[in-house]
């Protein structure tokens, strides 16, 4: 090896912080200005668009909404303060839209730049394997933030337009200030996009798996439809509070006064672990992955 060589190895080996934030910014210009990813934006900003419509012209002849058992949360009080519009969109969207958004981004995130045949190119920068697999799965969690507080700014927009505002009710029947509940409604935008972190590691996963980006979107959100389903089947009582889904309403519980966090601290708990066992994976397969397009 020559001298320069020898000086342009280490250079390759450890790229400088700089270097690795200008591939998170790219990462995420690149995440975001694709056509799927503004789609699936846009069907997220529609969610309480349409709920906040559909209410308004339904309570237009004073009948009420939201009194039935299969009505989402707080839909009901949403003709009172248009901030109930917030919890409600959200609780609409986490069960499929959300996770869904996740799992096409976190699914297409090292199996598209494989099939497209970008992943050798990538690593030829001098990344590493590794790097570019945090990179990849921070830019999935920047969307997770980015897709919910899409529902959160668009329900809160539209509940103003349509709807009063002032203090509110909580779910245990204490008032509090627009400012308090406004806190609150953030508050949950942030658990909702912590709630899908697990989704996020679990597409990563299956991202590494195949060179298809559209395979391991397909199994990603086969998976979290999968795992839904069996979290509402009485007869698996006992494995569903280890399901990825199964605290994910627990949000509901920070409109309570005083807060009820033990499901909120579950929730949370079980998706650092979903992160830590399938991040894990996808590094142990993404490491040693034979890369030759």
């Amino acid at each position: 090896m020559s001298r320069a060589e020898a000086a342009y190895e280490p250079v390759l080996r450890r790229p400088s912080p700089l270097w690795t934030f200008g591939l998170l910014r790219s990462e995420l210009i690149t995440t975001v200005r694709r056509w799927r990813t503004l789609a699936l934006l846009g069907v997220l900003a529609a969610v309480p668009v349409l709920v906040g419509i559909a209410v308004k012209i339904e309570t237009r002849g004073g009948s009420a909404v939201g009194q039935g058992d299969r009505s989402p949360a707080f839909l009901g009080q949403i003709t009172n303060n248009g901030l109930f519009l917030v919890f409600t969109a959200l609780a609409a969207t986490l069960p499929f839209f959300l996770p869904m958004a996740v799992g096409v981004v976190a699914g297409d995130a090292i199996a598209g730049e494989s099939g497209a045949g970008t992943l050798r190119y990538l690593l030829v920068a001098p990344a590493g394997r590794t790097r570019l697999l945090l990179t990849k799965y921070a830019t999935v969690m920047a969307f997770c933030l980015l897709a919910t507080l899409v529902v959160t700014v668009f329900a809160l927009a539209v509940g103003a337009l349509l709807f009063p505002l002032g203090d509110l009710m909580t779910i245990s029947g204490t008032r509090i200030s627009f400012a308090e509940g406004l806190g609150r409604a953030l508050l949950i935008a942030l658990v909702v996009a912590a709630s899908l972190i697990g989704v996020a590691a679990l597409g990563l996963f299956v991202s590494t798996l195949t060179n298809s980006g559209i395979a391991a979107m397909a199994t990603t959100v086969g998976l979290v439809i999968t795992v839904q389903i069996l979290d509402q089947i009485p007869q698996l009582h006992a494995l569903q509070p280890y399901f990825f889904s199964h605290y994910w309403l627990s949000f509901a519980d920070l409109m309570r006064d005083p807060v009820y966090w033990d499901d909120l601290v579950k929730n949370l708990g079980l998706q650092t672990l979903y992160a830590a066992v399938f991040g894990s994976a996808a590094w142990a397969r993404f490491t040693t992955k034979d890369i030759s397009a």
